[in-house]
């Protein structure tokens, strides 16, 4: 193993496996931390952790239990993945996480990069955008648990980081990869050790990864994940990618819970032309709505077309429910209920499965055991196909915010092995 990874959330991990792959890297996403080796072929691997939202100790000792079952498959750089709309509270769990793995790894300096300019996440002076909007007024500032306020991702993650937090801007990117490694040594230098680099186009993200070339630690979105591929390349290490993919036509389902407004959109397109069921919270928590009784609904439509379950609403509505049962116990029986769900549905034969939203991701993920993945082709950016490892599998972790607004169509139609 080359590159290895940690991701806190299963989307964000198959978004970054989906990039490291599309640039020639033989890349397997696992779901937790093995418990055996890798397979010698695997030269990227990114271990999937559901970490981004949990209590910051818990988070942490997850994420050091992954680095050392990499350092073991021989990695020879870590790359700590987060969202890039940087997801985190004013106590964590980002900067706590970048904090243990320097320490660990005994990493002076790393760069913070969560930019993603193909779908729209830019960093300039600081700020990170979504397209044409500053973070907090993105609507990532209603996010039910990482309420994102503040777009200046200095001031951010200063509070969460026992680190000085450094700055390199877009004129210096812009020349190119010996500019920003000169400006990391003078933040370095002047005692800043947590470098927010500002990022607004692909190439940036080219140049920003073979200035990191030599750094123990590399944090970021899933977008620098196109910049550090050719390091290893240059230096002869790389083999010849993964093989060719092959997709199922079984039996299939989408499952929402993601609230983010962009998935609402897609909701609403796909709902218009397939059968849909809503899922209120309340119901779900009264016990008034039930997996089985939503997959008996899902069994009942016709043959031949994906019926889709969410749960997703608008941000006045989730609060709604927040305030009267408690933001952890909606959070924690929806993910359970959309688990459930998964888990029955794939007892039933349906093999492909289609989810948004990072926690409602990870808790199926976790609850179908899927251990291995395989990257497939790309969906959307930051979206790939994926396979279980042995199994008839094939599962889509979409983010909140990512893919167009026919998203859900697409990835059925990559899922069963045709184009987009």
């Amino acid at each position: 193993m080359l590159l290895g990874c940690i991701g806190d959330d299963f989307t964000g991990s198959s978004d970054l496996a989906n990039m490291l792959a599309k640039s020639g890297m033989k890349t397997i996403q696992y779901c937790g931390v093995p418990d055996g080796p890798a397979d010698a072929s695997v030269e990227a691997g990114v271990v999937a952790l559901k970490s981004r939202t949990i209590p910051v100790a818990d988070a942490v000792r997850q994420s050091l239990e992954a680095v050392e079952w990499l350092l073991e498959q021989g990695a020879q750089q870590i790359y700590f993945k987060y969202c890039s709309t940087f997801d985190s509270t004013p106590e964590g769990n980002i900067g706590p996480v970048i904090d243990a793995l320097m320490e660990r790894l005994g990493a002076e300096q790393t760069v913070v990069c969560p930019a993603f300019p193909a779908t729209g996440r830019t960093v300039y002076q600081g700020h990170l955008f979504v397209n044409d909007r500053l973070l907090s007024e993105s609507g990532m500032e209603h996010h039910p648990l990482t309420p994102m306020r503040d777009a200046d991702i200095r001031r951010w993650l200063a509070p969460q980081t026992t680190g000085s937090v450094g700055h390199v801007g877009a004129q210096t990117v812009r020349q190119g990869a010996a500019a920003i490694a000169g400006a990391l040594r003078q933040e370095a230098a002047n005692g800043r050790t947590r470098i927010v680099v500002d990022t607004i186009a692909d190439d940036d993200l080219h140049q920003i990864g073979a200035a990191v070339r030599d750094m123990k630690l590399v944090t970021g979105g899933s977008g620098l994940g196109l910049g550090l591929p050719a390091n290893f390349r240059d230096a002869g290490l790389l083999g010849q990618g993964g093989e060719g993919w092959q997709g199922s036509s079984g039996r299939a389902a989408i499952l929402s819970g993601s609230c983010s407004g962009q998935t609402r959109r897609q909701i609403g397109e796909y709902a218009a032309a397939h059968p849909a069921l809503k899922i209120e919270p309340e119901a779900v928590l009264s016990g008034e709505m039930t997996p089985q009784a939503a997959v008996a609904w899902v069994r009942e439509q016709p043959a031949g077309i994906a019926p889709l379950v969410y749960s997703s609403a608008d941000p006045d509505v989730v609060r709604a429910a927040q305030a009267a049962f408690g933001r952890e116990e909606v959070a924690s029986a929806l993910e359970g209920f959309f688990a459930a769900a998964a888990v029955q549905l794939v007892a039933d034969g349906y093999e492909r499965l289609v989810v948004a939203g990072g926690e409602t991701s990870g808790a199926v993920v976790e609850a179908l055991d899927l251990l291995a993945l395989d990257v497939g082709p790309e969906i959307a950016p930051g979206v790939p196909a994926l396979k279980a490892a042995g199994r008839p599998v094939f599962v889509a972790l979409k983010s909140g915010n990512f893919g167009d607004d026919v998203f859900f169509a697409k990835a059925l139609n990559v899922l069963k092995g045709e184009a987009a």
